[in-house]
């Protein structure tokens, strides 16, 4: 484990150079730099407005959450101690903030409108299941697939949703996906792999009208 000049200390094998750069971008946004800031939302704004806008039930309140969650990372920069990497640590704030919007926007609409589907929040014995599911993002085609991708991505369980969007669209690897989820490694393979069902899932009965035009899951999801 090595700690660089800033007190930072790298325990989670990131490249040293990724972690000296966090450490300095930190250190000078809580010297209240101006261009740190700018350099922040930069950097961060669009990955974090893509992870969220797809997180989201409501993607329309994508913006007022972003502005949130960057507030959030500004209020708690004393936190940070460089054990992830920037990024790691951003993106867990966003998916908690994210899933924090989702559960009070679903608590005012219940009362507003009366009953509705509870998320379930429930991973099994596949927990122990190796990952063995073509991504659905592999080989897309065109707009219009992507579009329906997205479309599909908002219809699955936000729990299996999160998994999906961090590995299959921000390529973030096993490891990180734990560490922004704050989740063991075996849940994670378990959320992607169930994940990546429920949307072959949805995929299909979006496109039992397609068929008779020749389209299947199969070219949506880019499999032969």
């Amino acid at each position: 484990m090595a700690e660089n000049s800033l007190g930072f200390r790298n325990e989670g094998g990131e490249p040293a150079a990724q972690v000296y750069k966090d450490a300095l971008l930190v250190e000078r946004l809580r010297q209240g730099e101006d261009e740190a800031f700018e350099e922040l939302l930069r950097t961060y704004e669009d990955p974090v407005y893509n992870l969220v806008y797809r997180l989201l039930n409501q993607p329309v309140d994508a913006p007022d959450v972003v502005q949130e969650i960057f507030l959030k990372v500004y209020r708690n920069l004393s936190h940070f101690q460089g054990k992830s990497t920037l990024k790691t640590w951003i993106y867990r704030i966003a998916v908690n903030e994210a899933y924090n919007h989702r559960r009070w926007f679903s608590r005012h609409k219940k009362n507003e409108v009366g009953i509705g589907p509870s998320e379930e929040n429930h991973v099994g014995l596949a927990d122990i299941l190796p990952d063995r599911c073509r991504s659905p993002f592999d080989l897309t085609a065109d707009h219009e697939t992507r579009a329906l991708i997205e479309e599909a991505l908002l219809k699955i369980n936000p729990i299996f949703r999160s998994a999906v969007v961090l590995r299959d669209i921000e390529d973030m690897n096993y490891d990180e996906i734990a560490e922004v989820l704050q989740i063991s490694l075996g849940t994670v393979k378990s959320r992607i792999m169930r994940g990546r069902e429920a949307l072959r899932v949805e995929l299909e009965t979006m496109l039992k009208p397609a068929q008779a035009f020749g389209w299947s899951t199969q070219t949506v999801t880019g499999q032969s």
